[in-house]
């Protein structure tokens, strides 16, 4: 087995373990020494995010975070004040989109996780000739929102129902509850 494929069947072996895999199991495993195991690992550390380096051994880190879509709607005006709200609550807005009669789903990256985040949006479209995207659709739009659990989700939820920016689905836009919409 050349490095390659050793190096390859590490990751497979972290990706499908329960528990942190020391060095000198997984060097006992391929018969190399342990610093040959921990000079893999650096390598395949630089280029796979998220192996994380433990007493025990190596593991690989587990997204729990959570998203879930909502849809809004509200003037430009109202912008700051909704994005705020959502990262105040501990939710990462990924990205907005709208659903147009004719163009269909038009979505635009947004990567608003702070109020800073927020300022800064809310300045380049001052500075700029162009509108929010939900001026299209009369106000009406998305955003994908990740958190780091359902409840935080549920509290997003809750909070921009009480500002009055939760708007309600259409008959055609399928729910599968607390928020998720299924276009």
């Amino acid at each position: 087995m050349n490095t390659a494929e050793r190096r390859g069947e590490i990751l497979k072996i972290l990706h499908n373990a329960d528990a942190p895999v020391a060095a000198r199991e997984l060097a006992g495993k391929f018969g190399v020494s342990r610093q040959v195991i921990v000079q893999d690992l650096a390598v395949i550390r630089a280029s796979t995010p998220g192996i994380l380096s433990t007493t025990k051994g190596y593991v690989i880190q587990q997204d729990s975070s959570c998203t879930r879509e909502f849809k809004v709607r509200h003037s430009q005006d109202k912008a700051a004040e909704e994005l705020n709200l959502i990262v105040d609550c501990g939710g990462h807005v990924k990205n907005i989109s709208i659903s147009h009669r004719v163009y269909g789903r038009v979505s635009a990256e947004m990567d608003i996780r702070s109020r800073q985040d927020v300022s800064e949006f809310v300045q380049a479209l001052q500075n700029s000739r162009s509108t929010v995207l939900s001026n299209a659709t009369s106000g009406y739009h998305y955003h994908l929102v990740e958190a780091a659990s359902e409840e935080r989700l549920d509290l997003i939820e809750e909070q921009l129902k009480k500002a009055g920016f939760l708007a309600p689905l259409q008959p055609w836009e399928q729910s599968t509850g607390k928020g998720n919409i299924k276009l």
